[in-house]
């Protein structure tokens, strides 16, 4: 684990492209991201709110990154990609790790993780990783009436959701 750097850029492009791949897949929607996602990730390199981007290596291979947005003593941790042949090994545990020893270096009160709600791996895996406390609840109406994408099945305090 290291701090991005530059010469990262490339590498962290694709897994922006595979993270972006990954919501395409669960949400059947080939057009999220655009024609080419990894731009995206100069984008995200460009937020005001940007504390810290770190990188995952393997044998000199930029396998994962994870960044830390901060705003006042909240840190959100945006994202955490790891490539698909790196997944379930503790490469993500361990960038989530940099990004807490960040957050608590900087005295944040809390720390944050935002998840797509069907992304389900991604839960389970925050929920391993400490975040227990529902902090938050955004609901969302579609506006493009394209219920076929959506899924029953979430129930929050005796009321049913779709994700």
């Amino acid at each position: 684990m290291r701090l991005y750097e530059p010469s990262d850029l490339e590498a962290c492009r694709n897994l922006w492209r595979e993270l972006t791949q990954r919501h395409r897949d669960i949400y059947d929607d080939p057009t999220i991201g655009g024609a080419d996602p990894g731009p995206a990730f100069d984008e995200h390199l460009t937020r005001e709110d940007l504390a810290n981007v770190w990188v995952a290596e393997r044998g000199g291979e930029v396998i994962g990154l994870c960044g830390l947005l901060i705003e006042g003593y909240v840190g959100e941790v945006e994202p955490v990609v790891v490539t698909a042949a790196e997944r379930s090994r503790g490469v993500g545990g361990k960038l989530v790790e940099k990004a807490l020893e960040e957050a608590r270096a900087r005295k944040l009160r809390f720390l944050n993780v935002r998840p797509v709600g069907r992304n389900v791996e991604a839960i389970r895996f925050f929920r391993r990783a400490g975040f227990r406390v529902l902090n938050r609840v955004e609901l969302t109406i579609d506006l493009t009436h394209n219920i076929l994408r959506r899924r029953d099945g979430v129930k929050l305090h005796g009321e049913q959701f779709q994700y």
